[in-house]
């Protein structure tokens, strides 16, 4: 699933495309096909990332939301495009751009008086221009469940996924079963600093870079990740354990991420 770092991204490259324009918008898959109707011909006032969710605006009230889940992604071509596949669930065209969306596990229009609601579903988002670290933190703290599950709460904090949650925690030495209530206000704004950083980088680069090595040494470095998906800690050289959490699969290093004294 894209992390919040790569929503945030194409909200800035597919601004730049269709910003101020009028689109065109089908459905050649069929299945959004009256949604489509109802903002073909509208101006794009705007594209904006809530954590892993994009928004487009149009100037008739209407917002389109995807979501793109496990499977969904967003194929650009530059104009004259080909003509749309049969997979496509929404083709946005512009006049110089098309974004064929192609699998995405949301795809709904929201009127203007429904977007302060679906805001409000989610937590402060790690990218935004205006932060609310303090709301995060003070979710976090009230919170007996475990910080790995709390990170990958979206209502808790909006952006993060499995691989930004496994890298973040060990390059802060937390162990992933940690309480919530259990962190410090100091230890949760030095993660919350982390995670903001580390999303920025993503955005900026296009890519999940957390290995500080890469980042010093540039593209030349493999390596992008210090843990996630890997058999040994590279700061200790021991085992990485590897386990479920939520069905999702976790990443740690027992000796860099010890647990905590009951």
């Amino acid at each position: 699933m894209p992390e919040g770092h790569t929503i945030h991204r194409a909200a800035r490259d597919q601004r730049a495309m269709f910003e101020g324009q009028r689109l065109d918008v089908s459905s050649p898959q069929g299945r959004f096909a009256q949604g489509a109707r109802l903002i073909d011909g509208a101006t794009c006032t705007g594209t904006e990332a809530v954590g892993k969710h994009m928004l487009y605006h149009f100037d008739n009230g209407r917002t389109l939301h995807i979501h793109l889940g496990l499977a969904g992604t967003f194929r650009p071509q530059v104009q004259p495009a080909d003509p749309p596949r049969d997979v496509v669930r929404v083709r946005l065209s512009g006049p110089s751009h098309v974004i064929d969306i192609v699998g995405p596990n949301t795809c709904e229009l929201l009127e203007a008086a429904e977007l302060d609601g679906f805001r409000a579903r989610y937590g402060p988002d790690l990218l935004a221009d205006a932060p609310e670290p303090e709301r995060a933190i003070a979710r976090i703290r009230k919170s007996r469940a475990a910080i790995a599950r709390l990170l990958m709460d979206q209502k808790v904090i909006a952006g993060i996924g499995n691989i930004y949650r496994a890298e973040i925690l060990w390059l802060r030495g937390i162990h992933p079963l940690t309480r919530g209530a259990d962190l410090s206000e100091e230890e949760l704004q030095g993660l919350w600093d982390e995670m903001r950083a580390l999303l920025q980088i993503g955005v900026e680069r296009n890519s999940i870079i957390t290995n500080r090595a890469y980042l010093k040494a540039g593209r030349g470095v493999g390596e992008r990740t210090n843990i996630f998906g890997k058999v040994t800690c590279p700061k200790c050289k021991g085992p990485v354990e590897k386990s479920k959490l939520a069905a999702r699969t976790l990443y740690h290093c027992p000796n860099c991420q010890a647990p905590r004294p009951s």
